[in-house]
């Protein structure tokens, strides 16, 4: 063990996430968490929140694994022609190649934690985006708010 030298890990909260929405009439939004801009490592790890029936375009990475852990809401996924529904606490993961999209079936927002590796660019399109921020709506589902609230 090298005793000279010290990582430090990189902290992020919800006050530190920058929001964009790729495009004008996309119907979701992503809070970068960690890309390779803010932590040197070919992944990208962000919150996607889909409005209401909201979803993401039938699409596919040439390299990359994409993985998706459900924090809120109800959807169904397709990838590669099978289709099926996810809902909290469910996980998918998609495999390069495979073509894949989520679309939000539930009556609130969706909520994903999503992860790419390796980036192969993901964080470059969100970051070429459209600024906006997170709402109180999805700082009452992200936040720590009621963190330490006895049960």
């Amino acid at each position: 063990m090298n005793a000279t030298r010290c990582i430090i890990p990189v902290i992020k909260s919800t006050k530190d996430y920058q929001v964009y929405r790729i495009s004008p009439n996309d119907s979701n939004r992503l809070a970068i968490i960690f890309d390779s801009t803010s932590a040197n490592t070919s992944l990208t790890c962000c919150i996607e929140i889909f409005d209401v029936g909201g979803q993401t375009l039938p699409h596919r990475h040439q390299w990359a694994v994409e993985m998706f852990f459900i924090l809120k809401g109800e959807a169904i996924a397709m990838c590669d022609g099978k289709t099926t529904t996810i809902k909290a606490g469910d996980s998918l993961l998609v495999p390069p190649t495979g073509t894949h999209f989520i679309k939000n079936t539930g009556s609130t927002r969706l909520y994903t934690l999503t992860v790419m590796v390796p980036n192969e660019n993901f964080s470059e399109l969100i970051r070429s985006g459209i600024p906006t921020e997170l709402d109180a709506e999805d700082m009452a589902v992200l936040g720590r708010l009621n963190a330490l609230m006895p049960c």
